[in-house]
């Protein structure tokens, strides 16, 4: 039991603390305030500490389920829309329904496999860009509260990938800690109870457009789709209907408290069913109820979290975010450069994504999405064209 119960600690360590600040940010930026960001994480990290508890123990299989960090990156650059934090809720209802219609109706989940890599993933690139370059900004800012932080990643990345992000939040904690000391602040006085802020959900064109389409997109292509390779790769079919309802449904009951969505594990998915977790493969499954089990506890700080991220110093939590985001960056820019003939409308696809630019009053994620797939097209050669 010690070492499934032991990997599933650490899975649902490094899930939550190598990117809760990303969720965090991409929930301000689509206009939460500081309650309903931390009510959002709050309910993300409870969704999918639940949907992972259920569905290992349903499948006896170690399925994990993690919020989408990608997609919190989209909302981090997309800015608030037309409506407001209301419409944002909206969208993420939508998102969740759209999950639950790609595990049931399979013309959807065909549909979403012909959207060419390259392009999605170059989506995912220009987003990303932006929040990657917060730790260069960050260090140019304010160098001796965000150049410490740097460090310790980068020795991290050295010794201990796998725990580059977390112990760079840590010291970030330690920078903020340092930082309260000199000013006098504290936290005694600020209610770090958990607390869901409901939002009643409006939906526009905009926000469809703008946050529904682009990251229910990043969502499947970033999360969904590659967290089934990952656990093809390790010797487990994952069941497609039962994991694209459950965690369909999870959203939409996350979403009117501000949680952006949950999905399939990618990365972490190797923590829970990976030799780390036991020899005995029939056990793994322990490994991701564990880690569930950890996620809803840590989801009852999230009030404390976000409490000490707004008491940051300037640079600080955006380079803790860019940094957290840089492998991704680079998964997603490679993918999208790989095919030589795609180079052209995918580099395209990068640059108006990452221009953050809102015409309509929709965001650059859609815009790139549609000129590059236009561009695509119009490049192809003929014969392709005709033969897909």
């Amino acid at each position: 039991m010690l070492r499934p119960l032991t990997a599933g600690i650490v899975s649902g360590l490094v899930a939550f603390t190598s990117s809760f600040v990303v969720v965090l940010t991409g929930l301000h930026g689509v206009g939460a305030s500081a309650e309903q960001a931390a009510s959002g994480l709050l309910a993300v990290s409870v969704g999918m500490g639940l949907a992972s508890i259920l569905l290992a123990s349903w499948t006896r299989l170690p399925i994990t389920i993690a919020w989408s960090t990608p997609g919190a990156a989209l909302l981090a650059t997309t800015g608030a829309v037309e409506g407001g934090w209301p419409v944002a809720v909206g969208a993420f209802l939508l998102v969740g329904a759209l999950v639950v219609l790609t595990g049931l109706v399979r013309p959807l989940g065909r549909l979403m496999a012909r959207i060419p890599t390259s392009i999605a993933q170059a989506m995912l690139a220009g987003v990303l860009l932006q929040l990657c370059l917060g730790p260069v900004l960050g260090v140019a800012a304010n160098p001796l509260a965000v150049a410490p932080v740097i460090l310790v990643w980068a020795l991290a990345q050295r010794f201990a990938p796998l725990w580059a992000s977390p112990l760079a939040f840590v010291s970030a904690a330690v920078v903020i800690g340092a930082e309260m000391t000199t000013s006098g602040a504290s936290l005694a006085s600020i209610p770090l109870q958990p607390v869901l802020e409901l939002t009643a959900p409006a939906l526009t064109l905009g926000a469809v457009l703008g946050i529904a389409l682009p990251l229910y997109l990043v969502t499947m292509a970033s999360q969904n789709v590659p967290g089934v390779a990952v656990m093809k790769g390790l010797g487990y079919e994952v069941p497609w209907r039962r994991t694209m309802v459950a965690t369909g449904l999870g959203s939409l009951a996350a979403a009117p408290a501000g949680g952006h969505g949950i999905n399939l594990a990618a990365i972490t998915a190797a923590l829970a069913a990976g030799p780390e977790a036991g020899e005995d493969r029939d056990r793994r499954w322990i490994a991701s109820v564990t880690s569930g089990v950890l996620l809803v506890l840590l989801g009852l700080a999230a009030a404390a979290c976000a409490q000490l991220i707004a008491l940051a110093p300037v640079g600080v939590i955006p380079a803790v975010a860019g940094l957290a985001l840089i492998a991704t960056f680079v998964v997603s820019l490679r993918a999208a450069l790989e095919e030589r003939s795609e180079q052209l409308p995918a580099g395209v696809t990068v640059l108006i994504a990452a221009s953050g630019i809102s015409v309509a009053g929709i965001s650059a994620a859609f815009w790139a999405l549609l000129v590059g797939l236009a561009l695509r097209a119009l490049l192809r050669p003929r014969g392709r064209r005709r033969h897909g």
